[in-house]
């Protein structure tokens, strides 16, 4: 096992584990976790759980004609759906900021009914790798002026790597970042056989990406402000991607690792701080997405994405503990209240406004 698993238990968590197990513990800490979104963040502030920076858009996704990936039923040959994107920083509402940056794939055009979703974030390995360390992540990292990640990154240095990973300071655009899913999920296809999966999205034009820091220090991860004398507005990346879609739309690939399942597999396959060997899983491209309108405000705000808008023979893997590295997902798949609560918020406070050009910077809440 990963030196990233090794997080001290706290005396309420043994004696839980002792007399309920560790799947119960697991099923109390995602409906706690849920209930907290749902009451202190999501209907009082109005507030997704993270990256409230956003902006959708909308278009179609092509299945490849000819797959070198796993037959599968659901992504047959030249099958074609709607879909909507969200394009995302984390945590600051300022584009200019060192932020993670994501893209969530929706394949209809609705709120929040689809046949599949997709999320994923900038960076090829994550900040945390269970659900006990992000509730480590979560109970540790700080918002308040730009100076999030301090104390994570000082007491688990592989959260510290995943972040040097995942920043994106000088992007010029969302279109021309990577984006990974990093936990991988079932991928049962047409043969029958088992196997597990990883997504990611890069230019359909190959297009070099932009942002990555070079060489960032520590405090470089932990200092997420706007540098000094920054030009850039607030929503300059909200703004470039308008006009990009306005101009000459969006084209992305989407493409997919895979792994055959064994009877003893190695944990660390489950393991989104660990990349998959390239030669033993190649990329392969899985579809095209063509996008040619953006949301307006309201639009974007109101799509949400989920693990559970998932067949279940590409659905979320089994977790069996907070330490598994698949209970990442199982935190993701158990947060429904959180959502059900923010859309409640919007009925009884009205429409969060967008985000402004002329407000405080460095800060994640509005008109803070």
């Amino acid at each position: 096992m990963s030196s990233a698993t090794h997080i001290t238990l706290s005396q309420i968590e043994r004696y839980w584990i002792h007399r309920f197990g560790d799947k119960l513990l697991l099923w109390v800490y995602a409906k706690l976790f849920a209930v907290m979104l749902a009451l202190f963040l999501c209907f009082p502030k109005q507030q997704r759980m993270s990256h409230n920076n956003g902006i959708g858009a909308a278009g179609k996704l092509r299945i490849v004609d000819h797959p070198e990936f796993p037959a599968h039923p659901f992504f047959a040959p030249g099958r074609e759906f709607p879909v909507r994107i969200r394009h995302a920083s984390a945590t600051f509402l300022d584009d200019a900021m060192n932020c993670i940056r994501s893209m969530s794939i929706k394949l209809s055009d609705h709120h929040f009914k689809s046949p599949f979703d997709i999320e994923m974030n900038s960076g090829e390995v994550s900040l945390f790798w269970s659900a006990a360390s992000f509730l480590k992540f979560a109970r540790l990292r700080g918002e308040k002026y730009g100076i999030e990640y301090r104390d994570y990154n000082r007491k688990y240095p592989n959260g510290l790597a995943g972040s040097m990973a995942a920043g994106r300071r000088h992007a010029t655009s969302f279109h021309n970042l990577h984006y990974y899913c990093k936990t991988p999920f079932l991928y049962m296809g047409s043969d029958n056989i088992k196997r597990y999966a990883k997504y990611r999205v890069i230019p359909a034009d190959n297009e070099p990406e932009s942002g990555k820091e070079e060489n960032p220090s520590e405090w470089d991860q932990c200092n997420q402000r706007i540098l000094p004398h920054e030009t850039r507005g607030r929503n300059y990346l909200k703004y470039e991607y308008e006009d990009r879609i306005r101009r000459e739309g969006a084209r992305y690939r989407l493409q997919i690792q895979t792994h055959p399942a064994s009877d003893n597999e190695d944990p660390e396959v489950f393991n989104n701080m660990i990349v998959w060997d390239e030669d033993a899983h190649p990329w392969q491209d899985l579809g095209i997405i063509t996008i040619d309108r953006t949301l307006d405000w309201k639009e974007s705000t109101l799509t949400t994405f989920s693990v559970n808008n998932m067949p279940k023979t590409l659905g979320v893997l089994p977790a069996k503990s907070i330490f598994d590295y698949n209970s990442l997902n199982y935190l993701r798949a158990h947060s429904e209240l959180a959502r059900k609560a923010r859309m409640l918020s919007y009925k009884v406070y009205g429409m969060v406004p967008p985000i402004p050009d002329n407000d405080n910077r460095n800060v994640s809440d509005w008109g803070v």
